[in-house]
């Protein structure tokens, strides 16, 4: 039997496994699974969040340890498991001489204790019904921390209870919505399976199904959100005028009914006239009682050649309407079936496009005011990309933009927006991150470019760029900080090329 090749039908294998071997649905259980089919190596996933957390806990006593907290970090953005155990063992041995021992206060300071509460709320909430355990643990520590003289002690042991039982909740919870999500995607992917013949749907559906691929954010599930909308509006939009050019078919259809309804009748009529006259011919004596006959003939085939008329004119008149509605009936599905593809979406790279970005910059310029936390962007344009195109043609500077962004899509977080600003440019937004660190990201992707082979005409072509990094002031727009940041790129671009430079 052959293994299943497709995602879809390598997660049902997957599941189908867990269940034969009466495995637990957990998270590590469906990876192995899942590579075991898919003939991928099981590696666990990088644990970025937990390392800055754990880098972000130690404290520097001489500039030595400030030195290799700066090289963890830089491991952890790496992704690297060797520096960063390099930069915790020398941390450890830059340290010399022993800690100083921590003395518990005999009673927790106020401030201190109100905090703790109100994190512990926060913790309960988000933790939800978590079983009889850490419901009762929960409010015990509560009311000891708003005690009138909250026992370090106490409270220590009451968290630690507390600790113990929210981490199997913690993990209970992680398994269950990890579950519902391989659920989401095989559903959304047999959908998918079952709508070919509707491209329109198909492309949401691609859409829905690259937007849920783990690890999940909320930026990713909220640009979805806006995508899906904007889709669904023009399809809307679309469908009504569809609904109104079928019905405007049918009233001319009917109409071209009653047309030949009359003109049948008009036919009848005029047969009936024509056999009464000829009636009447056989019985006349005279050829002066003949000249009113021959003029109800006359009568009779104008009347009928003008009711013939009239009728053409009306059904040509009518048939030019039915072309048209059909024609705009055929220009709608299209619509239809192009909306998913347009959205804010670079239909060349698949990337943001400028109505995109000045989204998703608002949003994120909105969440570093909220947080108070750093944003900054970076804006890169392809070096001697008119020499590109010159030598090899429009086709291949195409390709190579569709490289560039390929290779940046593989190499900045998930958290960062990749757009196309324009031509040969692009603009990088990286959240949470300084000017210092937006450089260090722009260089390593420079490098990642380097090493990625970019063929045209059978050509290996070395594609570079060159970036300008502009970190957001308090009360500075996005449209300026890309101005400060196509300016520091301009300078890049003087002073050599294949650099990247601060605004």
């Amino acid at each position: 039997m052959n293994e299943p090749t497709r995602p879809s039908e390598i997660a049902r294998e997957a599941l189908r496994r867990l269940a034969e071997r009466h495995l637990a649905p957990t998270p590590a259980n469906y990876q192995a699974c899942y590579h075991e089919i898919a003939n991928l190596p099981n590696v666990a996933p990088f644990p970025e969040p937990q390392l800055r957390q754990l880098a972000g806990a130690l404290k520097a006593r001489n500039g030595e340890q400030e030195r290799l907290l700066q090289e963890i970090d830089a491991a952890i953005l790496r992704r690297s498991w060797q520096g960063v155990q390099d930069g915790f063992a020398g941390f450890a041995a830059a340290g010399g001489g022993k800690p100083e021992r921590f003395v518990a206060p005999s009673v927790l300071p106020a401030e201190f204790a109100t905090r703790l509460a109100r994190f512990v709320e926060v913790v309960q909430a988000a933790l939800g019904d978590g079983g009889e355990l850490l419901r009762t643990g929960l409010a015990e520590l509560l009311v000891q921390l708003r005690g009138p003289a909250p026992d370090p002690a106490v409270v220590q042991d009451s968290l630690a209870r507390v600790a113990h039982h929210a981490s199997f909740v913690a993990e209970e919870q992680g398994e269950i919505r990890e579950s519902l999500l391989k659920l989401l995607q095989l559903i959304v992917a047999n959908i998918g399976e079952l709508s070919l013949d509707d491209s329109w749907l198909k492309g949401q559906v691609d859409g829905l199904l690259a937007a849920i691929v783990p690890p999940l954010t909320l930026r990713r599930l909220d640009d979805m959100e806006r995508r899906l909308r904007d889709v669904m509006d023009k399809q809307s939009r679309a469908k009504a005028r569809s609904v109104a050019a079928q019905q405007q078919m049918r009233e001319m259809l009917t109409t071209f009914i009653k047309r030949l309804a009359t003109m049948n009748e008009s036919s009848a009529n005029f047969q009936e006239r024509i056999e009464s006259t000829a009636h009447k011919l056989e019985q006349v004596k005279t050829i002066e009682d003949m000249a009113p006959l021959l003029q109800e003939v006359v009568d009779a085939s104008r009347w009928m050649a003008e009711e013939t008329s009239v009728s053409r004119n009306q059904l040509a008149s009518l048939q030019e309407r039915v072309l048209a509605t059909e024609a705009e009936l055929i220009q709608l599905h299209l619509e239809l079936d192009n909306a998913s593809a347009l959205a804010r979406h670079d239909p060349l790279t698949d990337v943001l496009n400028r109505k995109g970005l000045d989204e998703a910059l608002a949003r994120e310029i909105a969440a570093m005011r909220r947080k108070e936390v750093p944003l900054s962007l970076s804006l890169l344009d392809i070096d001697n990309f008119k020499r590109l195109n010159d030598r090899h043609g429009h086709e291949a500077g195409d390709q190579a933009l569709v490289h560039l962004a390929d290779v940046a899509r593989r190499s900045i977080r998930p958290t960062d927006t990749l757009a196309r600003y324009g031509g040969e440019e692009f603009v990088i937004v990286m959240p949470e991150t300084t000017a210092e660190q937006a450089i260090e990201v722009m260089t390593r992707l420079q490098r990642e470019l380097t090493r990625a082979i970019f063929l045209a005409d059978k050509e290996k072509v070395l594609i570079t760029f060159s970036a300008g990094v502009a970190q957001l002031g308090a009360d500075e727009s996005g449209h300026d900080a890309i101005k400060r940041a196509d300016r520091a790129m301009y300078l890049a671009k003087r002073a050599g090329k294949n650099r990247v430079m601060a605004a």
